[in-house]
């Protein structure tokens, strides 16, 4: 039986054809961003006084349906940099998580932190369109793509600025498709794309496999400040959270208050 992330990914291809015909490519050159330098996640997340918050703005998902339908992408993502995060997420994919490319360019107007864009990348068409919408960062998702296909989007978008998160699941896709020359971070989901439970022993588990060239980020399934506090201690450098806030009516206020918890945190020895 096909799974929710095949289903995303027909779509998805689909939605990127009917995309390239109404916005070609050299449109997509016109964009001011084109031309501008992106800022680097890698660089946001090490820096001593960083939090290491990724925080995400997403509506809804697959599994949960709506999670804030009206939460206003300006006032939550502007809220989300001034709580203290190191960047944010923008889900841009339509049909299952309720964004659009408008989310990203509004944030990228109102903040100057690092901005990934979250989709399911499938194609070169979604690097260059991720340039053109203000994105300083992609994300690839091992578990859809071959390791050619890793290869060949992640130095495309490396030779435009952007800097890239590869997401794995497990040893597996971490052992085929960890490469150097196209990835800067690795993103370690807690999320089973199978049954979508959460357990963060996927990241503590993963954490000494992930090689020194790459800075760790752990996904999915964080709430706390401890888990965070557990996190780091293996080497987990970046957070991903995005539920955890977007549940509360004000999801800035929610990360204001998470990042008071992580400042609170005991420093590393070795940090």
């Amino acid at each position: 039986m096909p799974t929710i992330l095949d289903t995303i990914i027909a779509h998805k291809r689909q939605e990127v054809a009917t995309r390239r015909e109404l916005v070609p490519v050299k449109l997509l050159e016109t964009s001011l961003y084109f031309q501008s330098q992106p800022l680097s996640l890698r660089q946001y997340l090490t820096r001593p006084d960083s939090s290491g918050l990724i925080a995400e703005f997403k509506r809804k998902s697959p599994s949960k349906g709506w999670i804030n339908r009206y939460a206003p992408v300006e006032r939550t993502t502007l809220g989300y940099m001034q709580a203290g995060a190191a960047a944010l997420s923008i889900l841009a994919d339509a049909e299952f998580f309720g964004g659009k490319n408008e989310d990203l360019t509004t944030a990228r107007r109102f903040n100057f932190c690092p901005i990934l864009r979250k989709d399911f990348v499938v194609d070169e068409y979604q690097v260059l369109e991720a340039k053109s919408i203000g994105a300083d960062a992609i994300l690839l998702i091992a578990a859809v793509l071959t390791p050619a296909e890793i290869d060949s989007l992640g130095r495309l978008a490396r030779s435009l600025g952007l800097e890239v998160l590869l997401e794995v699941h497990d040893a597996a896709e971490l052992a085929r498709s960890a490469n150097a020359d196209a990835v800067n971070l690795i993103g370690v989901n807690n999320r089973n794309l199978h049954d979508f439970s959460l357990s963060l022993d996927t990241s503590l588990a993963l954490a000494e496999r992930i090689p020194a060239d790459f800075v760790k980020v752990s996904e999915s399934g964080i709430s706390t400040a401890q888990a965070i506090g557990q996190l780091r201690e293996v080497g987990y450098q970046g957070f991903l959270l995005g539920e955890a806030f977007m549940r509360q009516a004000r999801p800035e206020r929610a990360c204001a208050a998470l990042v008071q918890e992580i400042l609170a945190l005991p420093k590393l020895v070795n940090a």
